[in-house]
């Protein structure tokens, strides 16, 4: 995944760009940078974040770099913040997105004698090769909308010129941009609550498909935004931060409509409701306001030396860290009935440690409820994990154990209909093999009733295999 941060001001602007771009720290782990501009031109910062958060890294560039204007973000995958140098002019760009033909892209422009530089893993910087698609048109507009127009998959991007900002949006919105303003300034964000510390009060929302120019004064439509949009599901579920908002709907009382409806539907009376903290956490209020169960906490996460989440990318010392992050409080879980609620259930393998972690503290009962459908299709749009392997799903591999082998799309629809025996007969077999006392997922129609806007605006692809 990742997130960035814009913003352009009459004044120097670095001061907000740095605390803009530290509040996107949830949505990526490995690199981080900023670029400026200012009456000295550009300037640019990249660091790597994988052993120490932004602020250590970039508390120099917060003093040394200076700029009215300036773009910054968090990644997952390619360095950025890159400057580019082109008939345009010198600019700087930053994405979040996903780009599935890649390749191809990348051949064609390669015969217009165009040169790039290879990531350490052999792939080319997805950010670059944006950079480059816009680079084939004669202005910013065209080159922005022919990059949207011939990328599978979406790309959301922010450019750093001498005249304002860029601001685009995917072209069905399935990441937001959110303009913030206040008195001389205005800011970019993918989430909303990176600015309200920073006195900045919500101008609107992009639409999808949008292009827009962003200066201090104003905030200009450059491209009317499109009909259709498909924003992702899974950044209310698991990825925003609680205090977003996304579309006019908040985070948390999302997540509290979830744990309420997962609620209504069962049967079980556990002693307690827990979430496994941190994205869990406001499922299980939810869950625990509706059914009466009291809400607790058999393990609290120990954050001080163990701060990022995703960190390291290796999946073993993954899953060590962690177990190693949950601190078990015993006394609430010795002989008690406990129901977990997590966000999702992916590989498994964390939520299985986890359930045999209680079993060892002396729980009698692990009943686990996943705030989301089961992800049966691999995301084809974000870049929600270093491989995307629809293999690495416990879904997949349960379902090739029941069917023989591989199936087609139209078999794994059926294991995705809760309607369906063969939802009934998955669900048990991943009981079975993580070890829980029962299983019961969120169904699709309650977690899209819980987003509360039209079902048609939502992308729900990894759970329902439908575009």
């Amino acid at each position: 995944m990742g997130g960035f941060f814009g913003v352009v001001g009459k004044e120097d602007c670095v001061f907000d760009l740095f605390f803009g771009t530290d509040y996107h720290s949830h949505l990526g782990t490995r690199r981080a940078g900023m670029a400026v501009y200012g009456e000295n031109g550009f300037k640019k910062s990249i660091h790597k974040i994988e052993n120490s958060p932004f602020r250590t890294k970039f508390d120099g560039e917060a003093s040394s770099m200076h700029g009215n204007m300036g773009i910054g973000c968090i990644s997952d995958y390619e360095a950025q913040p890159i400057l580019m140098r082109s008939h345009h002019g010198s600019f700087a760009i930053t994405t979040v997105g996903k780009i599935n033909n890649a390749k191809e892209i990348t051949e064609e422009i390669l015969k217009g004698n165009t040169h790039f530089f290879e990531m350490s893993n052999g792939e080319i910087n997805a950010t670059e090769l944006v950079a480059a698609i816009i680079n084939q048109k004669e202005n910013f507009i065209d080159g922005i909308k022919y990059a949207q127009e011939i990328i599978e998959g979406s790309m959301s991007m922010l450019i750093l010129t001498p005249k304002g900002i860029y601001l685009a949006r995917d072209k069905f919105g399935r990441t937001p941009i959110v303009v913030g303003k206040k008195e001389g300034a205005r800011c970019a964000a993918f989430e909303d609550f990176s600015y309200f510390n920073l006195g900045y009060t919500t101008e609107r929302e992009l639409g999808p498909g949008e292009i827009a120019i962003m200066t201090a004064d104003s905030l200009k439509t450059l491209v009317a935004p499109g009909d259709k949009m498909k924003i992702c599901t899974f950044l209310w579920i698991y990825y925003g931060y609680p205090s977003s908002t996304y579309e006019g709907v908040s985070v948390e009382k999302m997540r509290y409509n979830c744990g309420k409806a997962l609620a209504k539907r069962d049967n079980v009376k556990p002693d307690i409701v827990a979430g496994v903290p941190d994205s869990g956490t406001a499922h299980a209020i939810g869950y625990a306001n509706e059914s009466g169960v009291p809400f607790s906490r058999p393990f609290i996460k120990y954050t001080p030396t163990w701060p990022r989440s995703f960190m390291p990318t290796i999946q073993s010392k993954r899953n060590l860290i962690a177990k190693m992050k949950l601190i078990p409080v015993k006394e609430l879980i010795k002989d008690k009935s406990l129901l977990l609620i997590d966000d999702s259930i992916v590989r498994g393998t964390q939520m299985r440690e986890t359930t045999e972690y209680l079993f060892e503290n002396g729980a009698k009962e692990v009943h686990i409820r996943p705030a989301c459908p089961p992800l049966v299709f691999g995301c084809k749009y974000l870049n929600f994990s270093r491989t995307n392997s629809e293999m690495e799903l416990i879904t997949r591999d349960v379902i090739a154990e029941l069917e023989g082998g591989e199936v087609s799309d139209d078999v794994l629809r059926e294991y995705a209909d809760y309607n369906s025996p063969k939802y009934d007969m998955m669900v048990e077999k991943i009981r079975e093999r993580l070890k829980f006392t029962s299983l019961r997922f969120h169904r699709l129609d309650d977690m899209i009733e819980s987003v509360g806007i039209d079902p048609e605006k939502l992308c729900t692809y990894c759970w329902s295999g439908k575009e």
